[in-house]
């Protein structure tokens, strides 16, 4: 800073005499390293504002702070930077003040479709409501001050807006509309509400309905819409790749890299030089293979494994990016405005020009490339012991990939083997390896979530023709388990050092989250462990607890929803998830910033050196913004494609889960395409339905019906936009029955029909594997011919009381099996009843008649097939002691009535009753089947057989009907199950 008409001698003999007042400046050291002549320091600006406790003059400050004449024009800069940057501000009156002490508030703006935002607060306090009126002066991502000027109808506080510090769009990508002449473009990004006007002239002449880029001329005002021109034409909505390009431009992907990086790449060599082998470890003998996916081009690791006395010893060679990339270069400052490669379907952007990222630095095979090594001696626990880090040089032996080491390794595919007998050795040990690897990870406690992934299948129009689910095998999580501990060792070895470095952290769940965890997993009887504070291992042992149950879908949804967002930072925390107390990232820097640094950093300590990037707080939330932005912009461009391969699908039906539960509605992600929809709260019934956060669910208010996560549900396509990329369905039915993960298993139980003894329960049913019985539909029986009051009225020899009772019963029943609706029901097979299970004392007469009556009028509808019922025949005199020998089963039958075994006479009034009212009264499906005969104890009068041959009547009436198959399913018998069709009980 030089002042006019002072010499350098006068000038170093004023900074001498520094006041009193500028030497109380806490930062007045830094400020003197970074300028020859200090200012006050934009801390003691704010903290003399504070002191005084007023709003003060420019003129007021100067005097305050002792400023020079000479200073006057570089201070008004430096109070105007502050002002930009939101730490002062000034009022009508041309007065500095501090925002806090005006109750004033700085934070970004996050717009809404719909026309009103919100102030997301940068002291991280709850969010401000801004209105359509004062959204109408700032567009999606600008940061602003607003003043709390009262709540809204919701008694959300709201914010008036106060100053614009920043504007965040200045190029916008939309779709140009033409309104009576005046061409305008709608943004792409639903969160600019606003509309852009296009001003007139301009060298592009799009066409109506073209997608175009438009540079900000004008921003809005309070009485003004944005005005922009027209920078570049892109094409049509639905030309192949538009969709890319539209989520580059709308997310502010840098897709083009500089002339300086392009210059740079060009000098690079394209082979390995022998000057480039200068301190580096020659491991080009070591068979090291790269296991990847079958569409990878850029290869950042090479593996290999041996034995080593009862434990092994791993190598894992990642690409050394940093001896290309230096720091500070302008390759390095093009990756780290990408911070990472973004992948989108069919194209990739990549971190690093293509002859870095799939040439120079990719570990292809059979030719050299320079790596970083990470060395590990593991034991058979799992344990790491030992390890080193070492530049080296290394020649990949083989290219393979995950199905092919899965074939070779799991499925012993002879012609695989046969190719990769030289590797096949060593693949095995990195399998044995994975195993014990496996074991320690699940020691260790890491939460391990099952997710689907799916893989787009393209025609030749860019567009979808098929979504598959993407099979993750155990050669997936080899690699996987090989990255962690090179991961680990990386993160151990910067550490150990006390190395700054760029960690991986992923917190522990906040008390907020876990509380409402904690209420929705106790109405399934479930607790999460660990007090206040659990660990992984304690949702780690939820997961398996419910890993078989119908319900583990919605349970590992909501525990994987309760985690925080994995980032990177230089405070290590540790990695909750995978349960580690240090971990980052390593393994990518083809392709991942952070591993660049942490490769820097580790070649640094290895020299005994430190690295130094700059603010590592802001490196760090720079790369964590970086790879959500990635994240948004491959959401959007599968979104629009989703949408374009179901927009000639409305009017279909789909079944499907839901994925999310919101205020509006619910998210439901189709089966087997894989595809996720709104069905909106006004399509759920003729009711009020209520969010429940808590429950993850919608409640009926009169219903009391309920829609929570990953119910089934079947709905309806009505309508797809692809303006907004989404998607919306009707309700058809549900929630349907949840579906067991197990395959089901045909099994019977123990009849229900038989009565219990007397002053006994009724046993609980007892399931057993049976061969499954074909199902039947009942039809309602014919009127009883009159024939079949034959043999009734032929009881000649029978006693008159037993007569009576017998055909009085018999009768009844039939009449009811004649007049009961007919209903498609599948039960249980019922096993043939055994004397003892029949034979009942006198005393119980009266009330077996009973409940045998009243079973026949309540009981359901029996499916009717026609069964003969054979005769009991009479045997040859036996000892009284055999009389009561159980007869012998008929294999898969179901009996509308197991035939009674005649032990005395004095009871046949009770078992010719209950041998009447039994068939009707059973509410099984009876197949045509032979009946095993009893055996009786000796030859009885005739009264006794014809007394018996009064079920006939009810067999022979079964008989007239014809049974049709179905496929209906059924509850199992004595089990309550709830609308979803699991048991609560």
């Amino acid at each position: 800073m030089k002042g006019p008409g002072r010499s350098r001698a006068a000038r170093k003999a004023a900074a001498a005499q520094a006041s009193a007042i500028r030497l109380a400046d806490p930062h007045y050291a830094r400020e003197s390293q970074q300028y020859e002549h200090p200012l006050p320091s934009r801390e003691y600006v704010l903290q003399v504002l504070a002191e005084r406790g007023v709003p003060m003059p420019f003129s007021e400050l100067v005097g305050a702070l002792d400023i020079a004449p000479h200073e006057l024009e570089h201070f008004d800069r430096r109070l105007r930077a502050m002002e930009r940057d939101g730490q002062v501000i000034r009022n009508r009156r041309d007065a500095y003040l501090l925002p806090a002490k005006a109750d004033l508030i700085k934070g970004r703006v996050e717009g809404h479709p719909d026309g009103f935002g919100f102030l997301r607060r940068d002291d991280g306090g709850p969010d401000i409501f801004l209105g359509p009126k004062e959204m109408r002066e700032v567009l999606h991502g600008d940061r602003v001050i607003v003043r709390i000027a009262g709540t809204d109808r919701r008694g959300r506080p709201e914010g008036k807006l106060v100053e614009v510090l920043e504007r965040a769009n200045t190029r916008v990508v939309g779709r140009v509309i033409n309104e009576h002449g005046v061409m305008i473009v709608v943004p792409e990004n639903r969160r600019l509400a606003q509309d852009i006007l296009v001003a007139p002239g301009g060298r592009k002449k799009p066409e109506p309905g073209q997608i175009v880029t438009v540079e900000l001329v004008e921003q809005p005002t309070k009485f003004a819409q944005p005005i922009g021109r027209i920078v570049e034409v892109l094409g049509n909505y639905a030309d192949p790749g538009m969709e890319i390009e539209i989520a580059l431009r709308k997310h502010d992907l840098p897709f083009e890299f500089s002339a300086e990086a392009k210059a740079q790449t060009r000098k690079l060599p394209d082979k390995v030089r022998k000057k480039d082998w200068a301190g580096r470890e020659d491991l080009t003998a070591l068979p090291l293979v790269t296991i990847d996916g079958e569409t990878a081009r850029d290869f950042d690791d090479a593996v290999y494994c041996e034995r080593q006395g009862k434990g092994y010893r791993l190598i894992v060679a990642i690409a050394d990016v940093s001896h290309y990339v230096d720091a500070a270069s302008a390759l390095d400052q093009d990756a780290f405005d990408r911070g990472n490669s973004v992948y989108f379907p069919r194209r990739v952007i990549p971190m690093l020009p293509e002859k870095l990222s799939n040439g120079l630095c990719s570990l292809n095979p059979q030719v050299e490339r320079l790596a970083m090594v990470a060395d590990m001696n593991i034991t058979a626990t799992g344990e790491i012991k030992t390890y080193r880090f070492y530049p080296a040089v290394i020649w990949s032996h083989a290219r393979l990939t995950y199905t092919q080491v899965a074939a070779a390794l799991y499925a012993q595919d002879p012609a695989l083997r046969a190719e990769l007998a030289a590797l096949l050795p060593h693949l095995e040990n990195l399998d044995k390896l994975f195993r014990v690897l496996l074991k320690a990870r699940a020691k260790r406690g890491a939460i391990d979530f099952e997710t689907t992934e799916t893989r787009m299948i393209f025609d030749d129009n860019g567009k979808i023709a098929q979504i598959v689910p993407e099979v993750r095998n155990d050669a997936h999580r080899l690699i996987e388990e090989c990255m962690l501990a090179a991961n680990v060792c990386a993160s151990g070895f910067l550490a150990g050092r006390e190395h700054p470095a760029l960690y991986r952290i992923h917190d522990s769940p906040s008390e907020d989250k876990l509380a409402k965890l904690r209420e929705f997993l106790k109405e399934f009887g479930l607790g999460l462990g660990g007090g206040d504070e659990p660990r992984a291992s304690d949702f780690a042992r939820l997961l398996e607890q419910v890993k078989d149950r119908p319900d583990a879908q919605l349970l590992q949804t909501v525990m994987l929803r309760s985690l925080k967002q994995a980032m990177y930072s230089p405070d290590n925390v540790g990695h909750f998830g995978l349960a580690y107390e240090s971990y980052t990232h390593f393994t990518s820097p083809i392709r991942r910033y952070p591993d660049l640094l942490i490769h820097r950093g580790i070649k640094a300590a290895l020299a005994g050196e430190q690295y130094r990037p700059g603010d590592w707080e802001q490196i760090g939330l720079h790369c964590s913004m970086t790879e959500r932005r990635a994240d948004d912009a491959t959401r959007d461009v599968v979104a629009f494609l989703k949408c374009y391969f179901m927009q000639d699908r409305v009017g279909e039906e789909f079944i499907g889960s839901v994925s999310a539960v919101v205020p509006f509605g619910l998210f439901v992600a189709l089966d087997d395409i894989f595809i996720e929809g709104l069905l909106h709260i006004s399509d759920l019934g003729s009711d009020y339905f209520h969010y429940d956060e808590t429950r993850h669910a919608l409640m009926g208010e009169r219903t009391a019906k309920q829609f929570r996560l990953s119910d089934r549900l079947k709905v309806q396509l009505v309508r797809v936009d692809m303006a907004t990329n989404k998607i919306d369905f009707r309700l058809i039915e549900g929630p349907l029955p949840a579906e067991l993960k197990a395959s089901a298993k045909a099994a019977e139980t123990e009849p229900a029909a038989i009565q219990p003894e007397a002053g006994k329960k009724a046993p609980k049913p007892r399931t057993r594997k049976v061969v499954a019985e074909p199902v039947v539909e009942v039809v309602p029986a014919p009127a009883v011919p009159a024939p079949l009051a034959a043999p009734v009225a032929s009881e000649t020899s029978a006693s008159k009381p037993g007569k009576t009772r017998a055909k009085k019963a018999t009768v009844k029943a039939v009449a009811v099996v004649e007049s009961a609706p007919a209903a498609a029901v599948e039960v249980p097979v019922a096993a043939p009843a055994t004397a003892a299970e029949v034979a009942e004392p006198k005393t119980r007469s009266k009330r077996a008649k009973k409940a045998a009556v009243e079973a026949v009028a309540t009981a359901a509808p029996a499916p009717v097939v026609a069964t003969p019922v054979a005769a009991p025949e009479a045997a040859g005199p036996r000892p009284r002691t055999k009389r009561t020998t159980k007869p012998a089963a008929a294999p898969a039958v179901e009996l509308a009535a197991a035939a009674p075994v005649v032990t005395e006479a004095k009871a046949r009034k009770a078992r010719a009753k209950k041998a009447a009212a039994e068939p009707a009264a059973a509410p099984a499906p009876v197949v045509e089947a032979p009946v095993a005969a009893p055996e009786v104890a000796a030859p009885r009068p005739r009264r006794t057989r014809a007394k018996k041959a009064a079920a006939a009547p009810v067999a022979e009436a079964l008989e007239s009907a014809t049974p049709t198959p179905t496929a209906a399913p059924a509850r199992r018998a004595g089990r309550k199950t709830s609308a979803k069709g699991t048991d609560r009980g």
